[in-house]
């Protein structure tokens, strides 16, 4: 019954999400300052994890290459490996550790201040006008996060092997060209696009809803980390085995 009680809630809190802004120049004003937060903020981690990512990737590859195993499936395997899976689900997994505890902090210390409620009394959507920016922003930064982490990823494994000497270039760059389909970057985008739907709305929720005082915040600050996790993964499965 308790998780019929959220999923009502979360989708009343939704549709007063989805409505349109009272005035568009505040909008404008908060989206570029989430973008700012979610995107910018964002690049040095997703850089770092990428890099380090596509590297151990590389090196774990090669230890089994030998025999029949040509040494191209080196870069095939850090290719697949960071395009399906890697990027648009590991990337977005960190970001709900560090945007979705945000989030559900910044929306939860508003909440037990009453900065919400002042807000409401006002006849301002509160909703709408704090969590909106946040989901479209996640929307469209985060699969620009991702794109990013696959370039990385895929040019961290080339550099690895390079100065390991575990394959040649030209061997590297064959397994990366051999046997591409453009879906699979699609197929990426749109399972990345629904995760931070996901991350965002879900630890927005949590933080709009907390109760109490400075404990709970921090209290829906897990929650959201945690729920969100769960449901990517979930998520995860489920577009999988519709999508391939």
């Amino acid at each position: 019954m308790r998780a019929i009680f959220h999923i009502g809630r979360y989708t009343r809190f939704l549709r007063s999400v989805l409505r349109r802004p009272d005035k568009w120049s505040m909008f404008r004003k908060l989206l570029v300052q989430e973008m700012s937060i979610i995107g910018i903020d964002s690049i040095g981690i997703v850089v770092l994890l990428a890099s380090f990512m596509g590297a151990v990737m590389c090196l774990q590859t090669a230890h089994q290459v030998g025999g029949w195993i040509p040494v191209y499936t080196i870069g095939f395997t850090v290719r697949q490996t960071t395009i399906l899976e890697f990027s648009p689900t590991l990337i977005p997994i960190i970001l709900a550790g560090k945007v979705g505890s945000n989030i559900a902090s910044q929306l939860g210390t508003m909440r037990v201040t009453e900065q919400i409620d002042a807000l409401e009394i006002m006849g301002v959507n509160s909703a709408g006008h704090l969590v909106l920016p946040k989901i479209i922003a996640g929307f469209v930064c985060i699969p620009i996060l991702v794109i990013i982490s696959m370039f990385l990823g895929i040019a961290a494994g080339a550099l690895i092997a390079f100065l390991t000497g575990v394959s040649s270039m030209a061997d590297y760059q064959y397994g990366v060209q051999v046997d591409f389909k453009t879906y699979d970057v699609i197929y990426a985008l749109i399972k990345t696009s629904v995760f931070a739907l996901i991350m965002t709305s879900v630890s927005s929720y949590h933080g709009y809803y907390t109760e109490g005082g400075a404990l709970d915040v921090a209290r829906s600050s897990t929650k959201a980390v945690v729920y969100s996790a769960v449901i990517i993964m979930i998520s995860n499965l489920v577009l999988t085995q519709i999508l391939l």
